[in-house]
């Protein structure tokens, strides 16, 4: 497993990199079996978003960081140092981009993009 990390340097340039998960087997929730799980993040809020397509916004800082979880639809997100991603369904996005240059988001599918934010305290 892993998520598309946007992250914002020291000089504000923002890029992307892949993060994989770290999974532990343990007793998640006992008596069940042992599964796979990531160490848990304290989050503040959860909320859904939905774009329609064709959906443009222009450059702009993340408000805060979060986890963005797409489920339908895709969207090019393209940092400012000029590498783009395409977010689609299943793939987990984290924006940390909170200062500096930030991103662009242009929904690309053909369907509204709906996704699910988990916001970090």
């Amino acid at each position: 497993m892993r998520y598309h990390h946007l992250y914002a340097d020291d000089a504000g340039e923002s890029h992307w990199r892949d993060v994989a998960i770290e999974l532990t087997e343990r007793s998640f929730a006992p008596p069940a079996e042992r599964i796979h799980v990531s160490e848990p993040e304290a989050a503040s809020a959860v909320m859904f978003l939905k774009l329609q397509p064709g959906w443009n916004e222009p450059i702009h800082s993340t408000p805060r960081a979060q986890m963005l979880i797409c489920l339908a639809g895709a969207a090019q997100v393209t940092a400012s140092d000029g590498e783009t991603r395409l977010i689609e369904k299943g793939d987990a996005w984290r924006m940390e981009d909170v200062g500096g240059k930030g991103h662009r988001t242009e929904v690309v599918s053909e369907v509204d993009f709906e996704a699910l934010i988990v916001q970090y305290t």
